[in-house]
């Protein structure tokens, strides 16, 4: 068995994936994949994770653990999700991303040190993803949020590159969120591993978010009536459909925080676009691009 553990980020498809997987749980159960709801896992490996302190599991408290997470004696591939494995939200940003998330997913294999784990984690511009941050915590100022760290430095190729030197032996799988609509099926196929041809119902529910009905409509019967050989050209199809029926508030983030203008929005956007085209040099990481 293997376990795939996707990592959010926070602020990125907000449980859209999970919400997919569950939906389609009877399907992929049948190809020994299974997708538990998550009130089986979160808080149980959360205390797992407290009580551990970093040691590995002995073959009580796994056997215990997995009898509770799983619906099924046996499986190939169990998915767990959750946007707070590396940290909750308000430790998420202190001077780099998720600082002591690289240790957390160390920690977080080593509930189950003999299970072979892959790692999947979206990514999105720090210009979207702070915005976003804030809107999420609104009990919580700006500057609370950031505790003194410059936007401008933050790097999510330094993060994934610490997450491979702390977990060398674990394959991690990265896409940036901005890219979902166009990528999606191929992201749900890595994380939940299923078999080329399979049909997930509501695969293309996030489109829906961000089109007008009419057009999600005319798209959805464009893809029934000619299905795309193959992932690029849907990726063309999506695009063209896009650009003609995309909801504006739904694909671009409002910017109200202190001292940001247009100018130093375009200035994140550069250096993240910089960062990106870092991490596909990054030894044991697999980039999915639109």
């Amino acid at each position: 068995m293997r376990i795939a553990y996707h990592l959010g980020a926070h602020c990125t498809d907000e449980e859209k994936l999970l919400r997919c997987l569950l939906k389609n749980r009877g399907p992929l159960a049948e190809q020994g994949i299974l997708v538990p709801g998550p009130s089986r896992y979160r808080v149980a490996l959360r205390d797992a994770l407290v009580q551990l302190k970093g040691q590995p599991a002995d073959e009580a408290m796994q056997a215990m653990l997995l009898e509770q997470i799983m619906e099924a004696d046996e499986a190939e591939r169990l998915v767990l999700s959750w946007d707070s494995f590396m940290a909750f939200p308000q430790w998420a940003v202190r001077r780099s991303l998720y600082p002591n998330g690289p240790e957390r997913l160390r920690a977080l294999t080593r509930i189950f040190p003999q299970i072979e784990a892959e790692f999947f984690l979206a990514i999105r511009n720090p210009a979207g993803f702070l915005p976003a941050m804030v809107a999420r915590q609104k009990d919580r100022s700006y500057e609370d949020i950031i505790a003194g760290t410059d936007p401008l430095a933050l790097r999510w190729s330094e993060l994934i590159t610490r997450i491979r030197n702390v977990n060398p032996e674990v394959p991690l799988t990265v896409w940036c969120d901005e890219d979902s609509p166009l990528i999606w099926p191929e992201v749900l196929q890595a994380i939940s591993g299923h078999a080329p041809g399979t049909e997930l119902e509501g695969a293309d529910d996030l489109l829906g978010t961000i089109m007008t009905p009419r057009g999600f409509g005319r798209l959805k019967a464009y893809l029934e009536a000619s299905p795309p050989p193959d992932a690029e050209t849907r990726r063309r199809a999506v695009t063209g459909y896009l650009q003609r029926f995309a909801l504006p508030e739904q694909i671009e983030t409002e910017v109200d925080l202190p001292g940001w203008t247009d100018d130093y929005v375009a200035h994140l956007t550069e250096a993240y676009d910089r960062d990106v085209a870092r991490i596909v040099d990054i030894p044991g990481v697999r980039l999915i691009t639109a």
